[in-house]
This record gives C-alpha cells, structure tokens and sequence, in this order.
C-alpha cells in the first residue's frame, strides 16, 4: 500500500540551491532595504545623491515610503521629529560628503533631544577607506570621524555580508537608553554591487533594558518618604520612556511639586494642584528649588536652562535618575542612578510610603503667584495673548513644533502642552530652522492630526524649501510665521549687528508654491489659525509683530 506522503518529490540538490539563489540584480542597496524592513522601518527621510543612487534605487523598488526634503539638513529635522513622535528607529539615508555633512545640525539636535535617527551614509569605494588619498568625489580624510563626537554610535560597512548585521547594530544602539541618533556609512562599490547573500529575513535588534540597581532605589525612598520638602523635576526622559503616569502617581503619593523642564513639556499635567508648570528661568522658581530638602531629577541633566543658566544651587539632598551615565551628577552632586525613568520610578513607587503634605499645593499656587505678579510689571500682555491664541487655536493633541524664536522662548516657560510628546522644540541643540521641518516628519508621522509649525522671519529662512515638500506630499501642516524683520530674539540680548534682515513676502512665496497663505494679526491670530489648522494641507499664516522676553533673573 502507498501512502500519499511516499509520492512527495523530494527537492534535488540543484532545486535547493536554485531556492537559496538572490534574484538577479539584488544589490548591497536591497540588502539595506531588507534589513530595514525586516526591523519594522515603513518610512525613510533623505536626499539622493551620487554615491547612494543604488541605496535610492533599491528603496523604490521597495514598499518603503520616500520622503525627499530640499536639505539634509531638513531631512535630518523632519526624521528626528517622526522618531519623537512615533518612539521608532526612523532612518535617514545620506550621500557622501557634504551630503552626509549637511546633517550634522540635525543629528546634533536628535542627539541633545534623545531622538533615534539612523543616520545611512554611502562612502566612497572601500579602497578609499581609511585615509588613502584617492581623489574620489565627495572624499574626506575620514567621514566618520565627522560624526563621531555628534552620534551616539558609528558603524562601517566593508562587505555586502555586514549590512545586515551592522544595521541591526545601530538600529539596536539608537534605540537603547538613551535613545539618539547612529551613523552608519556603507561604500558606494558596496551599494552598487550584485549581492550573493540571501533574502534577509528573521533580523532582530531589540534594545537593551536599563534597570536601576535596587539598593539605589531603596535609599531614594526612604529620603523622599522622610522628607519635609520634596519637590520633583522632571525632563525629557519621563516622556521618552512614557513613564508620565508613574510620575504622576508618584507625585501624589509624595505630595511633591513638579516643575517640567523645556524638554519634559507635557511630563506633568499642566493644571495639577502640584504642577509648578515649566518656569525654569525665574528666580522664584530657582529659590524654591533650591528650598527643597530633597530633589528628585528625572531625566534631565540640569543643563544650562533647567537651572537657570547655572544660578541653581540646591541646599538639600539631590536623586538623579538618568539613563545617560554621562550627565549624572555632571552639575551636582548626589545620588546618581544610572536607570530608564519608567523603571525607576516603577521601582520607587514599588518601596516609597506615602507621604501627607496639606500645605504642598498652596506653596505651589503661592510661586506662580509670584512669577505672575513679577511678569505683571513688564508691560508682556501681548506676548502672553498670543501664547494664549495659539493655544485656543490648537486642538489639544495636535503636535506643535517651535524654532529659536522670541515666541518659542515664551511657550518654554508658559505654554500648557495639554498631553505629553506634543511640543517640541530645539532648545536641545539651539538650531535655526527646525520648526517646520520637524513638522513635516510629524506629520507623516501623523497623518490625521494637523501640525503647527512656529517660526521667526530668520528661521524661516531655512526651510521656505520644503513648502515644496509640504505641497508635494499634501502633508496637513500650518506655519505661522512671527515677521519682526530679523533675529529679535539676539537683538534682545543686545545685539544689533547682523540682526536686522530684509526677508521676502512670506505670503506671496507661499503661494507661488501653492500653498495657502495669509496675513493675520494679535486680534484675528486665533480665528485664523482655527481657519489654517482645518483646512487639509499645507497653509502659512503671517503675523508681523516685534516682542519682547520678560526680563532675566539670572544676570
């Protein structure tokens, strides 16, 4: 008797082999493509050039979206803001030279603000490597090396057989904590040539756990339970690590204060009876810092404008969480734990008592009682208008995004984010130009939600080419543009040379584009950007208005 299994016919030897055989014409450029894929990537930022056209090629053969910006620069922009906004891996594909160059103020910002980019470089050919001086197009003595101080890691391609592995690598590095962006760079002869390496398939980099260590927990607890004045500070890596609630269930387990750094906008609700909001750069709020016998730092370096530019000095016992073990205890000394924020605060919540404290939300309404009453001296009733039109104006979890602008200044301190990871800015890094490219990548990270982009006439500058972008893509964004006729926010440092510009009709350029576009003014600037923020695609709303900061309390 014959079963049906015993007339199976059994694959010969020339059979498998012709199953394991690429498809002709596979090149190193798919094998990037594939690892990509296989490691969960559906979208990629970039600009083509010479050496990467086989990279290019092999991304339109494949189901990735493309998204071609005008610069590098704001390509890099528009990646770092999709891999904020989604927590994802988001690459970046580059050519050699000053391709690759042009993105270095943007990698620089993703590493400042913790966003993981995969930066995928071509190279000239591998017998350029290592510092020949061979002439190619676009060499440098070492391209790496350019990177090396920006990127949290750099990664070399020499062979067809590595791509995988090495994507892998820096896919896992960009989104192990603290997330940032990676640099990969892969030779062009190594793009562009037929591959024998099978399909890629089964590829896997899951980022690594960074958990406290228990008895650094324990001791914080016990400090926190006792203290009589615990106040927290939380930053940008209670959002990242989206830990908000455990901050939020700590806090009131504690009956501690909470003051968000400009990064950490949104770590806390804005109108909570313990919120001490975001203002960081008032005195006020430093003396209560400092008043604290107890300071918890989550995810924040106390940099330069967490501590008031370095006038913060705090008097009681510091906790700093962190999972940068570079920026612990870098500006104060304490108890540092090298940990992700979720995973700490899950371990303190798992050990801290619970705390009475009646007397905390008064003290919290008493400081910004005082911050209002400094501010109400200032003759600043315009600019709190404004902050308060767009925030009318914006349905609350829509993502905003602010460039280096007098406006952008004031939404650090006084604009309510209503949820977290919806406003971001590039104080991390301090570069022009940001605003409304990152909210491009936003939007192609969202792309059901409508994005504000906020820009001064100067930093608009920098990025009127991707309005191209905008239209091209149909992308649901609305730019307003604050037109003060130059860099107002240098010249209210002092600074009058090289800050005064003649700009363009912001209006007119928009609409040579095709984009809608109107001049709006203080009264109307609510009603008309509702008007731009429902209509879908692109649109640019022009308000021309010189403000002004409230004045420093750290000179």
């Amino acid at each position: 008797m014959t079963h049906d299994h015993d007339l199976v016919l059994r694959p010969t030897e020339a059979q498998k082999a012709a199953a394991l055989a690429p498809p002709p014409g596979r090149t190193g450029g798919d094998l990037v493509v594939e690892t990509l894929r296989g490691l969960g990537a559906t979208t990629v930022f970039g600009l083509p050039g010479q050496h990467a056209l086989a990279l290019f090629d092999a991304v339109g053969r494949s189901d990735l979206r493309l998204v071609g910006l005008r610069t590098e620069n704001n390509a890099g922009f528009a990646a770092d803001a999709y891999g904020r906004i989604t927590g994802e891996a988001v690459p970046l594909l580059l050519s050699t030279g000053p391709g690759a160059l042009m993105a270095l103020p943007a990698l620089a910002e993703a590493a400042a603000a913790s966003a993981p980019v995969l930066a995928i470089s071509s190279q000239v050919p591998v017998a350029g490597l290592g510092g020949g001086r061979r002439g190619h197009l676009h060499e440098l003595r070492d391209q790496s090396a350019s990177f090396r101080d920006v990127v949290k890691s750099v990664h070399t391609v020499r062979t067809p057989s590595q791509i995988p592995s090495v994507i892998a690598e820096a896919w896992e590095s960009a989104l192990t904590a603290p997330h940032g962006p990676v640099f990969v760079e892969i030779p062009e002869d190594v793009l562009r040539a037929e591959t024998i390496v099978p399909q890629v398939t089964g590829v896997d980099a899951a980022p690594h756990e960074l958990a406290p260590r228990p008895e650094l927990t324990a001791l914080a607890a016990h400090w926190l339970e006792n203290a009589t004045r615990p106040v927290i500070i939380a930053g940008g890596g209670v959002v990242r690590s989206d830990a908000v609630g455990k901050l939020k269930q700590l806090a009131e387990r504690l009956n501690a204060p909470v003051v968000t750094t400009f990064g950490g906008k949104g770590a806390f609700p804005w109108t909570h009876p313990l919120s001490l909001q975001s203002w960081l750069e008032d005195r006020h709020m430093t003396d209560f810092l400092e008043d604290a016998d107890v300071l918890l730092v989550v995810g924040s370096g106390l940099g330069e404008l967490s501590s008031n530019y370095h006038t913060f000095f705090p008097t009681g016992r510091v906790v700093q969480i962190d999972a940068d073990l570079g920026k612990l205890e870098s500006n104060h000394a304490g108890l540092g734990i090298h940990a992700d924020a979720r995973l700490a605060l899950q371990a303190l919540l798992e050990t801290v008592a619970e705390r009475e404290d009646a007397g905390a939300p008064e003290r919290v309404r008493a400081v910004l009682a005082d911050i209002a009453a400094r501010l109400a001296t200032q003759d600043l009733a315009l600019e709190q208008e404004l902050l308060g039109s767009i925030r009318t104006a914006l349905p609350a979890r829509s993502p905003s995004f602010w460039d280096m602008t007098i406006l952008s200044y004031w939404a650090w301190s006084a604009f309510d984010p209503k949820h977290p990871n919806t406003m971001h800015s590039a104080q991390g890094a301090g570069g022009l130009g940001y605003a409304f490219p990152a909210a491009l990548g936003a939007c192609v990270a969202e792309p059901d939600t409508p994005v504000l982009a906020v820009s001064g006439d100067g930093g608009a500058m920098y990025s009127v080419a991707d309005l191209a972008t905008a239209k091209q893509h149909d992308l649901d964004v609305t730019w307003l543009i604050v037109d003060d006729g130059g860099y107002g926010i240098l010249r209210e440092y002092g600074c009058e040379a090289g800050t005064q510009l003649a700009g363009p009709d912001f209006v007119a350029l928009a609409l040579s584009f095709g984009v809608p576009a109107a001049t709006t003014t203080p009264e109307s600037l609510t009603a008309d950007l509702k008007k731009a923020l429902a209509t879908p695609g692109p649109s640019v709303v022009v308000l021309p208005a010189k403000l002004r900061m409230f004045a420093p309390t750290h000179l």
